[in-house]
């Protein structure tokens, strides 16, 4: 059966079941399809609102905006920490933190990246040099906005970030626009994923589980499950799952595979959460560790990977997510935890954690020798994040540090 969910201001109340709770839901005469299909309505005649108004009945937010391009602002030159690693001048505060880097999709050299204090930067050449990007629209409503991740494919772009905010560009970053989001929308966006074929297609995921698909540029969206994470726990309570209480209904982490499959920690890291096309519901699982989960991601082979608190890192050695065969690796992180890994190619791969903790893998993450040419780097490294043999790593204080090795396993 499908779910029909229409948004409205008058729309107060249904059951918090399914994904679309806090929306009235009516079952469809269409057949058995298993997404929601989500269009705004107005609040006060039912009839809709202007295009691109995701789940939307926060009229407030209005129209969408052109965001406008930032004069350069020159950055200082790079210091070079190793044969693989600079670290980048970049023209912000000290206290911003890094979260996320894309590059279009027409131009490899061509890049934004995000980070808090609605810090938005640009580049034209691979990384090398940032400039500032303004946004006025954002500023003017006196929210400071947390950009959480970029996606683009080819040259139409998303951007999602915290407080609740989707920006939108079809000419490669030149212009942003404005997409209005719903105070109703289950949980806060965490990732957006712009999907191959043709124009106008995304997939937008919160930290409650929720999975939205859009294929019009954001005019209607299907929801891909059927209920949240805390309902799904709700259910699962009493079937094994060692720390699914009743409160635990968020993710801290989400990784999606190439392929469209998901993996995501839970906010405590006690457990883990997966999810593939066609499935009505998260299926949790328990950690593989003693120590709790820290992050989730994917291998070049499609297996997953898994760091803890304690600065473990584990391998499943079955591809997918059906089969589960997890081997912690040698990594001795000095009790650091390991926050991100990331993987150059099937042979390098690095793994980095907090107090500029970084190691190295020539052997596809069956082995880890540190890297001491972050020592000195005074702050938490956070996210990894490769481009077809270009990459970075994301920190704290403003620190990124650009890929500037080869793509060889150089054992030296």
């Amino acid at each position: 059966m499908a779910y029909t969910t229409r948004f409205s201001a008058a729309n107060t109340g249904v059951k918090a079941s399914k994904c679309c709770k806090a929306f009235t839901a009516s079952p469809s005469p269409r057949g058995r399809s298993r997404t929601c299909n989500v269009r705004a309505q107005a609040a006060a005649d039912g009839a809709d609102i202007p295009r691109r108004a995701m789940l939307s009945s926060a009229v407030a937010l209005g129209a969408a905006t052109m965001l406008p391009y930032a004069a350069p602002f020159a950055a200082k030159a790079n210091k070079v920490l190793s044969s693989d690693w600079e670290e980048v001048e970049l023209p912000v505060d000290k206290g911003v933190v890094l979260l996320d880097i894309g590059f279009t999709g027409t131009d490899p050299n061509h890049g934004f990246l995000l980070g808090t204090r609605q810090t938005l930067l640009e580049t034209f050449d691979g990384g090398n040099t940032w400039q500032q990007r303004e946004i006025e629209a954002a500023r003017d409503e006196g929210f400071n906005y947390r950009f959480q991740s970029i996606s683009f494919a080819g040259d139409e772009g998303w951007i999602v970030g915290k407080p609740s905010i989707l920006l939108h560009t079809g000419d490669g970053g030149k212009s942003w626009e404005r997409i209005p989001l719903s105070a109703k929308l289950p949980g806060a966006p965490l990732v957006i994923t712009a999907l191959p074929g043709k124009p106008g297609q995304a997939e937008l995921t919160t930290d409650q589980g929720a999975i939205y698909v859009t294929d019009n540029t954001a005019y209607t969206w299907s929801a891909a499950v059927l209920e949240t994470v805390d309902a799904t726990l709700n259910r699962t309570v009493s079937s094994g799952i060692s720390g699914a209480s009743y409160y635990e209904g968020s993710f801290s982490n989400i990784a999606r595979s190439p392929n469209g499959d998901y993996v995501a920690v839970s906010s405590r890291g006690n457990f883990f959460m997966t999810w593939t096309a066609g499935q009505e519901y998260w299926l949790p699982h328990n950690r593989p560790a003693a120590r709790r989960l820290q992050n989730m991601g994917w291998t070049p082979q499609n297996q997953i990977w898994l760091s803890t608190r304690g600065g473990e890192v584990i391998i499943n050695n079955k591809s997918g997510i059906a089969e589960e065969d997890y081997k912690s690796v040698s990594l001795n992180s000095r009790g650091f935890g390991i926050l991100d890994v990331g993987f150059l190619n099937e042979d390098i791969a690095y793994a980095c954690g907090g107090s500029g903790s970084l190691f190295k893998s020539v052997d596809g993450g069956k082995s880890w020798k540190r890297d001491k040419a972050t020592d000195n780097v005074a702050g938490n490294l956070y996210a990894i994040k490769f481009f077809k043999g270009n990459g970075f790593i994301l920190g704290n204080d403003g620190i990124l540090l650009r890929y500037i090795g080869g793509t060889a396993p150089n054992t030296a």
